[in-house]
């Protein structure tokens, strides 16, 4: 891991709170720092199959009504009823060709869908607002 030196003003009270916490848990300041910035920066998309990573990255710049909307979306019952018809007949082995691609598209959706929400509910709560129940 590389480092940047960066000089940071930072309120007395959390000042305070970093030096107790790292006398605390006998960790250097720095360390701490850069702990709270970890847990407390926006989601990272970077670590997701780059397939997904252009969509969750445009999705910073969405309002908090777009996430919400996202963070609430589902499949549509038809393609629920499919992938779950599909899946079952690939565990009994017995899909077709075409049935294999048509099982791999709604993988591939059901993937996305699951990654948009996650990063949704992920970005509202970092940025203090509601996050929507499924």
């Amino acid at each position: 891991m590389t480092f940047a030196d960066i000089t940071l003003r930072l309120p007395q009270h959390l000042y305070r709170r970093s030096i107790n916490t790292a006398r605390a848990t006998r960790q250097p300041v720095d360390a701490i720092i850069v702990h709270a910035l970890e847990i407390g920066s926006p989601p990272a998309w970077d670590d997701v199959p780059p397939e997904f990573q252009a969509d969750l990255a445009a999705m910073d710049r969405l309002d908090n009504g777009a996430l919400s909307v996202i963070a609430r979306s589902r499949m549509s019952t038809a393609e629920e009823k499919r992938y779950d018809e599909l899946l079952n007949l690939n565990q009994e082995g017995g899909l077709t060709a075409a049935e294999r691609l048509d099982l791999d598209r709604l993988r591939s959706a059901a993937d996305s869908l699951m990654l948009r929400k996650a990063h949704a509910a992920s970005l509202l709560r970092w940025r203090g607002a509601p996050v929507p129940m499924p």
